[in-house]
């Protein structure tokens, strides 16, 4: 694979975008944000409405509801931290409320069962939380009163906010959920913590699809992310300067991590590793797709493990927010991250080691590069995360696909489950 130029280190990720942003740069990306935020708030909150009331008139009938919150919540070490993982039930929520319930930290989790890929999936992993003590609330970040009673039975010191409309490809098939769930989402849950007293340090999902269409790899945190090359990235990057905002005028610790190609066992059935072994075991046809001129695709493919890792460590070290009941007292923590494997692997390389783990001949069917969104190369520059959070990396992807491939064997083997 080409890969052009070589790192360029700059002193201020702030200075660098002085440098890129023109006038008529920031006056467009503050309109853009400031219409997904309208958008999202006055087109997506009647599709909302009706779960929103579920939640709450299913919290007014359940008895045994806030019990079992503080049951979750409960501390079981002596410097554990009280933690609401949104997106609990998707593949890095559930991992992650794994690990922290399995040092003794509270955890409680929401997170709103959508159908964006099979629900039964997410009731699976609920059902493992459960089983470890974890308490999932079934309800939307958009409701801004489940959020607060939330609060209120609980002084969370700390959020980590993986709930988000994922995948790059399905922003052209329906828009507006990005909008609800990444732009307003966000807002939504800022809103209450900044609000809340104690205010909560807050770990967020950022991507690394804020990189868009640089060419210049390993993509740095300092690196220019105003050139997105998907709606999904676009409501990534608004997160980000959001995210800027509540931690400038409210005081809110803020962390963003930029995760590169997460996969791993219990993982999304719309990532390419997942789909690929489906269509392996049933013969059929898999897209890989080449760039222009023949050129190789290639991903930073990161397990769940390291992710998981770098997402506690990123919490452990996360300072406290320095507002009180909406009000700023003092500068804040305001940091970014990407959590890669620094590794990138061609995607046909990936498809070698799915046939050997699956021992399965792959039906290749090779296809220029669809221009639905997605890049032709990531690639992480974990030096930050490595000096901050001694993020380091152990695992190789023939190492992660063999775990991921009996997991998914396991899964399925028994005929009960549907992958499709």
């Amino acid at each position: 694979m080409n890969i052009p130029g070589k790192l360029k280190m700059e002193k201020s990720p702030y200075n660098r975008l002085r440098h890129h942003f023109s006038l008529a740069k920031i006056t467009f990306w503050s309109l853009v944000f400031v219409g997904l935020i309208y958008v999202s708030f006055f087109r997506s909150s009647s599709s909302s409405t009706a779960h929103s009331d579920n939640s709450r008139r299913s919290l007014r009938t359940s008895r045994d509801w806030e019990q079992r919150v503080r049951a979750s919540a409960k501390i079981r070490s002596q410097k554990g931290i009280s933690v609401l993982v949104t997106g609990a039930a998707g593949f890095v929520g559930t991992h992650v409320s794994a690990a922290l319930k399995r040092r003794g930290d509270g955890v409680v989790g929401i997170d709103n069962f959508n159908s964006y890929y099979d629900p039964s999936l997410k009731r699976s992993r609920q059902a493992l939380l459960e089983r470890s003590g974890v308490y999932i609330v079934e309800g939307d970040i958009n409701d801004d009163k489940l959020l607060r009673r939330l609060f209120d039975i609980v002084a969370f010191t700390h959020v980590m906010h993986l709930a988000a409309q994922a995948g790059v490809r399905y922003a052209m098939e329906n828009p507006s959920s990005y909008v609800h769930s990444n732009i307003a989402g966000l807002v939504s849950l800022l809103e209450v913590c900044k609000s809340a007293n104690p205010q909560p340090a807050i770990v967020w999902a950022s991507s690394s699809s804020v990189y868009g269409l640089n060419n210049k790899v390993p993509f740095s945190e300092k690196d220019r992310t105003d050139q997105p090359a998907s709606l999904y990235a676009a409501t990534k990057k608004a997160g980000e300067e959001i995210t800027h905002t509540y931690n400038h005028i409210y005081g809110l610790s803020l962390t963003g991590l930029r995760f590169f190609t997460v996969y791993g066992p219990w993982g999304r059935p719309d990532m390419a590793y997942f789909f690929f072994s489906k269509d392996i075991l049933k013969g059929k046809s898999i897209p890989i797709f080449e760039g222009p001129n023949h050129g190789t695709v290639a991903r930073d493919f990161t397990f769940i493990d390291d992710i998981v890792k770098g997402c506690v460590a990123s919490l452990d070290t996360a300072e406290k927010s320095t507002g009180s009941g909406g009000k700023k007292k003092g500068p804040a923590q305001l940091r970014v991250f990407n959590l890669g494997n620094t590794s990138p692997v061609p995607v046909s390389d990936l498809v070698s080691i799915l046939e050997r783990l699956l021992k399965v001949k792959a039906k290749r069917l090779i296809m220029k590069m669809p221009r639905n969104g997605d890049v032709q190369f990531t690639h992480a520059n974990i030096s930050s995360a490595q000096t901050e959070l001694h993020y380091k990396p152990t695992t190789d992807l023939q190492t992660g696909l063999k775990k991921f491939v009996r997991w998914y064997l396991s899964y399925y083997s028994d005929g009960k489950k549907s992958d499709q």
